[in-house]
């Protein structure tokens, strides 16, 4: 498949970092004036190249244009492709933030709140904002305001742990799935056999280096298993990490003059889902309506830790999908099949096809095995 398509609408003039999968082994790519070059020679890992000031100047063996080369994915044939894209991220920590619109979570209280009823939930709605004065989307978590707002919510009895971390000084941070077990373009995303209630979720992924410093940002699908974490919060773990639940790609587009955070503020991630059975799903985020800037994210990520290879962090998602996909009232669930693409703009198109998580192939290369990989090619020692 030619991968141009899926690329920044300015991808010509976009640095963007991943990996690919060569006879050897992973390797580090670059793709800069349209142009891929691996980087092995000079850097084993993404993480030791997205810590590089200079990586430019890292760029070896010129692999040709991107819009000649043809990438396989996990429902084409791979044996007539030229390059397997593997997702952009090897030794950083994976890690993601949840409930980050406090619009959105609000709006989820409200509706439990109702229990279905439309003009329930507009009176409960507006019993709120006529008690804390102000529109919801304005709402700054941790501030005053909010706190004031947390405390009519436990006197009106819609207080929730989701709540605490949705307008509370605290965000919800952990981590979605172990180094090395995230996927990429044209790969399966996976979801467990045993839930019967998941959805996507679009989300850019901002990538930092040892620092803490945002140094690039991606797109990514932050599988959700609703029924799973809905029975218990302390179910996140078997919610969010799982074999293949985790998708980033195409590429980390780095930060430089043509692209920055501000880009990821203004940002607009748009969701497909396309299925087997001609069901057909769209919608889409705005990253102006975050309730927390991503720089505060990633301090709060830092906070009492550190993370030697840098880490990845997941923003989060509004989009919460509800359409009825197989009768009334019964909402979206994933069926295996599906193909789901996350967009934006300026990130391109990360694109997957659903799978349980015990049929999508197995995460067996793990950091033992790369260390391993790398020595065997005399990589250990590659510095810029």
């Amino acid at each position: 498949m030619n991968l141009a398509s899926y690329l920044p609408a300015d991808w010509r003039d976009a640095r963007l970092l991943g990996r690919i999968m060569t006879p050897e082994g992973p390797s580090p790519v670059l793709a800069k004036g349209g142009r891929l070059y691996d980087l092995s020679a000079q850097v084993a890992t993404t993480a030791q190249a997205a810590a590089l000031d200079d990586l430019d100047q890292a760029a070896g063996a010129d692999l040709g244009s991107l819009d000649e080369l043809s990438f396989a994915t996990a429902w084409g044939a791979q044996g007539d492709a030229d390059v397997v894209l593997l997702s952009p991220l090897d030794l950083q920590c994976i890690k993601a933030s949840g409930v980050t619109f406090a619009v959105s979570a609000l709006e989820r209280v409200i509706e439990e709140r109702a229990r279905g009823d439309a003009d329930a939930a507009n009176a409960v709605r507006q019993s709120i904002l006529d008690r804390i004065g102000g529109d919801l989307k304005d709402l700054r978590p941790g501030s005053e305001q909010a706190e004031a707002v947390k405390a009519q919510l436990i006197a009106e009895g819609l207080w929730s742990q989701y709540l605490e971390v949705a307008i509370g000084p605290y965000a919800e941070i952990f981590t979605k799935a172990p180094v090395l077990a995230s996927v990429g373009w044209g790969a399966e995303v996976g979801v467990r056999a045993d839930s019967a209630w998941n959805n996507p979720e679009p989300e850019v992924v901002v990538i930092c280096d040892p620092t803490g410093r945002p140094v690039g940002a991606s797109l990514g699908n932050d599988v959700n298993l609703r029924d799973i974490e809905g029975r218990s919060a302390l179910l996140l773990g078997k919610a969010k990490d799982n074999n293949a639940s985790a998708a980033i790609g195409p590429f980390i587009r780095l930060f430089d003059d043509g692209f920055g955070m501000d880009d990821v503020r203004a940002a607009t991630v748009r969701l497909e889902v396309e299925g087997v059975d001609g069901f057909i799903m769209t919608g889409e985020s705005s990253m102006r309506l975050i309730s927390r800037d991503p720089e505060e994210l990633v301090r709060q990520t830092l906070s009492a830790h550190q993370y030697p290879d840098g880490f990845a962090l997941y923003l989060g998602t509004m989009f919460a999908p509800i359409d009825d996909r197989d009768a009334a009232g019964k909402g979206f669930t994933h069926k295996i099949g599906d193909r789901v693409r996350v967009s934006s703009e300026k990130l391109g198109v990360l694109e997957n096809i659903v799978a349980h998580c015990d049929q999508a192939p197995p995460w067996k290369f793990g950091v033992l095995e790369l260390m391993r990989n790398l020595a065997g090619r005399g990589l250990l020692g590659a510095s810029a």
